[in-house]
């Protein structure tokens, strides 16, 4: 049976001295039967007028005006949480994303979590690089991602929740890794 799962991606300010990582934007791509669910989700997070660290990648510095009218992630909080309740959850490298939602909800339990990262170290294991931006061009779902996401490009949080999901059904789509269970694949992650 297909694995359920949301993939999530958030982008963040980075850290600043006297500022903790805080998300900007969201992004969450259902996965069912094996595709891609067109209830795709994102949103960008209003932040307050906080420094971003000079290194953290996105478009924030031209989306500051739209951030300063953003909803919160708190007031969006009903809305992410229907959509991640119970799910498998799956992101690329995920400490940022489980750490977000740990102190958005901290007394909440998500998961299991399944980590594309390291699925994909395991899968293809002599890979020079396995960012997943030069996953989504080396397997060819680039043109798939923008057509599900048109006028995104990575580093933005629909765009990277998008790739992450086409990067786990073209995982399951490898010989011998689709009999794995979602808890499977969340253990080999742990």
């Amino acid at each position: 049976m297909p694995i359920q799962a949301v993939a999530v991606d958030f982008e963040t300010t980075g850290s600043v001295p006297g500022y903790p990582n805080e998300p900007w934007q969201i992004g969450l791509a259902p996965i069912r039967a094996g595709e891609i669910g067109d209830d795709l989700f994102d949103s960008l997070l209003n932040i307050g007028d906080r420094p971003f660290n000079k290194f953290a990648p996105g478009r924030h510095a031209q989306l500051r005006g739209r951030l300063a009218v953003a909803p919160t992630l708190h007031e969006l909080w009903s809305n992410v949480a229907s959509r991640l309740a119970g799910a498998v959850l799956v992101a690329h490298n995920i400490g940022t994303e489980r750490s977000i939602l740990s102190a958005a909800a901290p007394l909440h339990v998500f998961g299991p979590w399944i980590d594309t990262l390291v699925l994909a170290r395991a899968a293809w294991p002599n890979l020079e690089t396995y960012a997943l931006e030069d996953l989504t061009i080396r397997f060819g779902f680039g043109e798939a991602v923008s057509r599900l996401c048109p006028g995104r490009a990575p580093h933005d949080a629909l765009y990277d929740a998008v790739a992450c999901a086409l990067l786990l059904v073209h995982l399951l789509r490898q010989p011998g890794w689709g009999d794995l269970s979602a808890m499977e694949l969340a253990q080999m992650c742990s």
